[in-house]
C-alpha cells in the first residue's frame, strides 16, 4: 500500500476535516447502492475466477487420457501440473505493483486475452514440450489478471458491503471446480479424433477439450472489456472527470434514476489537485524510480523484528499448507482413475493399487517394442463423479469458517485444521474402499482449503495497512512455490513407493501444526 499517509485516515482529531477523495468515492458508492451494475460485475467475475480454476484443473483431467499421445512419465505429469505455479510465482508481485500504476482493467483484459491465446495454442499441442510451455504462460497470465480482478470488485463496493460481496465472490472458486468437473466429464469421455496432413497433425479428444476450455478466458476478456475502470484508480491518477462519470453511470444503472438526482454529480468539478491518502501511487507525474524507492522505504519495517519473524512463520506455514492442498487436489483425478481401473475382488488399500500402476508403468517404459501399442488408463464415469463430490464438499469451508471463526478464533481453528489434515492424509495410505478414498481426499482438500484461508486471514489481521498487501502477496507467492515443489516431488516419491509421499505429507503437516502453536494473534 502507500506511505504513512494511510495512518492519518479519518481520525479523532481530524474528524472535522473535509473528506478525502477516497472517502468521497466511498460515500458516492453508498448512494449508488447495490443493483444491476454489481450483478453484472459479479457475473463477469465468475468467468474470471473460473479461468484461474481452469488453468490449474484442466491439466489433471487430461493427464490420464493424454499419457500415451504425449508419452508422459509420472515425473513429466508432475512437471506439467507444476508449470502454471511457476508462471504465477514469477509474475504475482510484479503484476500487483504495475497494476497500481497502469490500472486494473488493462491487466485484466490483457491477461485474459493472452490466456485465451495460449490455451488455444496448448490445444494444438502435438508434443509434451509445447504443452509445458503453454501451461507456464497460462499460469503467468492467469496471475496477471487475478489480483486486479479482485481489486476491481472490491473498489466498486462501499465499505459497508465490501466484505460480504468479496466472500460471495470467493465461493465462485468452489462452484467453478464443480462446473469444470462436469464439463470435463462431458467432453473427455468422448472419442474425437481428427487427422490432418496425412497424419502429421492429429487432434485428439483432449486437444478439443483445451479448445473448449479457452472459451472461459475469451468470455471473461469480452465481458471485462465492457466494464469501466475503477473510479478509485482514476482518483489516484487525478483523473477526476472520468471517475465522476463512472460513478454517475453506476448510480443510473442501480437506481434507474436520472443523473441530476445523484448527490455527487458535481464532485471534484473544480478540483485541480487533491491529496490522495489511500494509495501508494501519489501522482502520475512521479517517476517510476521515485515510486519504487518510496515503496521500498515503506516496507523496511516489515523485515524488522518481530514482524520479520512473523512473516517467515506465516510463509513457512502457507508453503506447507498449499503444498498439501494442491498436491492432493491436483493429483486426485489421476489417482482416482488408477483406483477405478484396478481389477481385484479383494479390498486392497490405496497404496497397493497405486504401486501396481507405477510398477506397470515402469515395466512398459523398460520393455517397449516396436509393435506394442500404448493404451491409456482413461478416466471413467466414477472418477468424474468423485471429482464433482470433492468440488461440492469444498464449498462447505466457506460456511463453516464464517460460523466458527468468531467463536473459536482464527488461531485455534487453524490448529484444529492442521491436526485434522494430519489424520486425513495418514488415513489415505490405509483407505481400502473406493468410498473411503473419495471421502478422505474430499475431507483432506476441504480442510486444507480452510487452513489456507485462515492463514491469509491471520496475516491480514496481524500486519498493518501500509504493509498488508505486500505481506499477503509474499505469503501467497511462497505458497505457490510450495505447490510447484509438491507437484514435482510427488511423482518422484510415488516411484519410490506409495507410502513415501503420504508419510512425507503427513510429516509436513505435523510440522505445520507445531508451528501453528506459536502463531501470534493480534491483541484486542
Amino acid at each position: 500500500m502507500g506511505d504513512v499517509d494511510l495512518q492519518r485516515m479519518p481520525g479523532n482529531e481530524e474528524s472535522n476535516k473535509a473528506p478525502t477523495a477516497m472517502q468521497e468515492v466511498n460515500l458516492a458508492l453508498k448512494e449508488c447502492g447495490l443493483g444491476v451494475f454489481h450483478i453484472r460485475l459479479l457475473c463477469t467475475s465468475f468467468f474470471g475466477i473460473a479461468c484461474g480454476v481452469a488453468v490449474l484443473n484442466s491439466t489433471p483431467y487430461i493427464l490420464p487420457v493424454a499419457e500415451c499421445d504425449l508419452n508422459m512419465s509420472l515425473l513429466e505429469k508432475g512437471v506439467l501440473n507444476a508449470m502454471p505455479f511457476l508462471g504465477m510465482v514469477l509474475i504475482s508481485v510484479v503484476a500487483g505493483f504495475l497494476t497500481d500504476i497502469f490500472g486494473r482493467k488493462n491487466f485484466i483484459v490483457g491477461g485474459f486475452t493472452g490466456l485465451f491465446v495460449f490455451t488455444v495454442i496448448s490445444g494444438t499441442s502435438q508434443t509434451y514440450s509445447v504443452l509445458v510451455v503453454c501451461k507456464f504462460f497460462e499460469g503467468l497470465l492467469s496471475a496477471t489478471s487475478f489480483a486486479p480482478m479482485i481489486s476491481l470488485t472490491s473498489e466498486f463496493c462501499h465499505s459497508d458491503v465490501r466484505d460480504r460481496v468479496m466472500l460471495f465472490q470467493s465461493s465462485f472458486a468452489a462452484i467453478s471446480q464443480v462446473a469444470i468437473a462436469l464439463q470435463s466429464w462431458g467432453i473427455l469421455t468422448q472419442h474425437w479424433e481428427q487427422s490432418y496432413f496425412e497424419g502429421i497433425f492429429v487432434l485428439h479428444t483432449w486437444n478439443f477439450y483445451l479448445f473448449i476450455m479457452s472459451l472461459w478466458s475469451l468470455t471473461a476478456a469480452g465481458l471485462y472489456a465492457f466494464l469501466p475502470e475503477s473510479p478509485k484508480y482514476y482518483v489516484t491518477q487525478k483523473r477526476y472527470d472520468e471517475a465522476r462519470d463512472i460513478l454517475i453511470k453506476i448510480y443510473k444503472q442501480n437506481t434507474g434514476k436520472e443523473a441530476d438526482t445523484f448527490p455527487y454529480k458535481n464532485v471534484w468539478k473544480d478540483k485541480k489537485t487533491q491529496e490522495v491518502e489511500e494509495s501508494s501511487v501519489h501522482s502520475s507525474s512521479k517517476s517510476f524510480g521515485h515510486m519504487l524507492s518510496t515503496g521500498l522505504y515503506n516496507i523496511k519495517p516489515m523485515f524488522h523484528r518481530p514482524r520479520g519473524l512473523h512473516l517467515l512463520l506465516f510463509c513457512t506455514m502457507n508453503f506447507c499448507t498449499m503444498l498439501l492442498y494442491n498436491v492432493i487436489r491436483l493429483w486426485f483425478p489421476q489417482l482416482s482413475t488408477i483406483v477405478e481401473h484396478y481389477n481385484s475382488d479383494d479390498n486392497q488399500d490405496l497404496c497397493v493399487m497405486i504401486d501396481a500402476y507405477t510398477n506397470d508403468l515402469s515395466a512398459r517404459s523398460l520393455n517397449v517394442t516396436i509393435n506394442e501399442v500404448c493404451v491409456p488408463t482413461v478416466s471413467g464415469k466414477e472418477t468424474y463423479i468423485n471429482t464433482v463430490i470433492l468440488g461440492s464438499i469444498c464449498i462447505a469451508p466457506y460456511i463453516i469458517t464464517s460460523v466458527l471463526v468468531g467463536k473459536v478464533g482464527k488461531k485455534n481453528l487453524y490448529i484444529a485444521c492442521s491436526l485434522i489434515t494430519v489424520g486425513a492424509t495418514l488415513g489415505l495410505r490405509w483407505a481400502s474402499s473406493r468410498i473411503g478414498v473419495v471421502a478422505l481426499f474430499s475431507f483432506d482438500v476441504s480442510i486444507a482449503q480452510m487452513a489456507k484461508s485462515l492463514n491469509q486471514a491471520l496475516v491480514v489481521e496481524l500486519f498493518p495497512t501500509t504493509m498488508r498487501t505486500l505481506s499477503v502477496a509474499m505469503v501467497m507467492t511462497v505458497g505457490r512455490i510450495g505447490s510447484l515443489v509438491g507437484n514435482v516431488l510427488f511423482p518422484v516419491l510415488l516411484n519410490m513407493g506409495c507410502v513415501v509421499p503420504f508419510y512425507t505429507l503427513t510429516g509436513i503437516m505435523i510440522g505445520t501444526t507445531l508451528l501453528s502453536l506459536v502463531t501470534p494473534v493480534k491483541k484486542t
